[in-house]
């Protein structure tokens, strides 16, 4: 127990100690005071200096009697600050080890280098090229894809100009529509000449495709008395963009939106349909749920719809959203299912993969990513699609998942729905060995509801 004398003013200071140091204390003091043996004794020690060393101790952090706030001291460390930054650096690190680069085997010499080459080699300096790394020079990445833009648009307006219908009863005809970003996008339309038009038809491609690829299709729909208007959407065909790169498809839906107003406004008086294909087909459906835009349609054709989509491997499904936030327009190879086939017909392969407007690279991060988010998005909105629609899906389907189109037909509230799953047919059904067939059910469909 320590004995405080009463003699002596204690500093307030001293209350604010805890017993253990107040005892530390006074002990230290009291040593002090007591001479040893054979020695002299010297008077008393002032009580201030002891009351001022205490006063110190007092204002330091350690001394404090609350174990809480040391712990929030040492959480505001300087060490905890570093290990904190650590840490942060490791996961970065481990987020971005999927995506590193291969490294290239070293160039193998005919002869053994020699003492003078090796030290020569250390002092070279490598510059790499700032076209390799667009990033770091923005206005050369911005002229890269200009270009790159400028060889796709001109490529699909001299596609336009060279198919000319020696029958005469097609007129292919291109122009450009503004998106309201100020995105210019190249559209396409058939009109049959002979024959009146009894409906239009708005087509949308797929992803890495193209509006042209489906210049044989819009001249069976003419041949039965459809107009058809063809739009190549973001980062595809000839519109601007980088290519394969879509950093929304919200984007991609408010374009439809336009689009479909534009044409029905230019074609009173007839129905309209829409027809999509993989992506373009969920671009389609997420179009839809505007009743604004529904009330424009009279029906809506999809084939292989992006309702349900699978990543290679589950990691992708956790990293996509930082990643697509980091690295946007990098090209995720591992991602790529380059193995899965999307048509059993070799001359429709090889005309695919060959079409420089096609394109055949690594899937990039920020476009996986936006199908992925609108999938989920249409996942939990199906009940609210109230459009008639036909649906036709490959059993066989390795690209997207013939199973949600099924849970599109059950959960729609449309009254008027059809859906086709084609036995052993694969993703690309207009350019399957059955295609004749798959184009007279889209037509004998559009034909019963364009006669309402």
């Amino acid at each position: 127990m320590i004995v405080i004398n009463p003699r002596v003013a204690t500093p307030p200071s001293i209350l604010l100690l805890s017993s253990a140091t107040r005892r530390q204390l006074y002990h230290r003091n009291s040593t002090r005071l007591v001479p040893r043996a054979g020695q002299k004794r010297k008077s008393p020690m002032p009580i201030e200096p002891a009351a001022g060393k205490m006063a110190h101790a007092a204002s330091a952090p350690l001394m404090l009697t609350s174990g809480a706030s040391g712990r929030i001291s040492a959480l505001l460390s300087l060490n905890a600050l570093r290990s904190f930054i650590m840490l942060a650096t490791a996961l970065l690190m481990l987020l971005a080890a999927p995506f590193r680069a291969r490294r290239r085997p070293p160039s193998i010499s005919s002869s053994a280098p020699n003492k003078d080459d090796a030290c020569a080699a250390r002092k070279v300096v490598v510059r790499v090229p700032a076209k390799r790394f667009p990033w770091r020079n923005p206005a050369a990445a911005a002229v890269s894809v200009d270009h790159e833009v400028a060889v796709r648009r001109a490529m699909a307006v001299r596609r336009v100009v060279q198919d000319q219908d020696e029958a005469g009863t097609t007129a292919r005809e291109f122009s450009f529509f503004s998106a309201d970003r100020g995105d210019l996008l190249f559209t396409q339309s058939w009109t049959p000449i002979s024959i009146p038009i009894r409906g239009v038809v708005v087509v949308l491609h797929g992803l890495n495709e193209h509006s042209g690829r489906y210049g044989d299709f819009a001249k069976k729909l003419n041949a039965n008395g459809y107009k058809v208007f063809a739009m190549d959407w973001i980062g595809h065909g000839g519109s601007d963009g980088l290519h394969a790169y879509v950093h929304s498809l919200d984007d991609a839906v408010m374009d439809l939106k336009k689009f479909i107003e534009k044409v029905t406004d230019e074609n009173p008086g007839v129905p309209c349909f829409c027809f999509g294909h993989s992506t373009g087909g969920a671009i389609i459906l997420k179009t839809m749920l505007d009743p604004e835009v529904e009330a424009r349609v009279s029906g809506i054709v999809l084939t292989s719809p992006a309702v349900g989509v699978q990543p290679t491997h589950p990691i992708y499904s956790v990293l996509a959203p930082v990643m697509s936030f980091l690295l946007p327009k990098y090209q995720l190879s591992a991602a790529a299912q380059s193995a899965v086939q999307v048509s059993r017909d070799p001359e429709a392969l090889k005309a695919k993969y060959s079409d420089p407007l096609v394109y055949t690279g690594a899937i990039r991060i920020r476009t996986g990513y936006e199908i992925l988010r609108i999938t989920t998005y249409l996942q939990q909105n199906l009940k609210r699609l109230k459009v008639p629609f036909l649906v036709l899906h490959g059993s066989d389907d390795g690209v997207t998942d013939p199973e949600a189109s099924r849970k599109l037909y059950n959960e729609a509230s449309s009254l008027d729905k059809t859906l086709k799953l084609c036995e052993g047919l694969l993703h690309d059904l207009l350019f399957e060995p059955e295609k004749e067939s798959i184009m007279a059910d889209i037509i004998n469909w559009m034909n019963c509801r364009s006669e309402h």
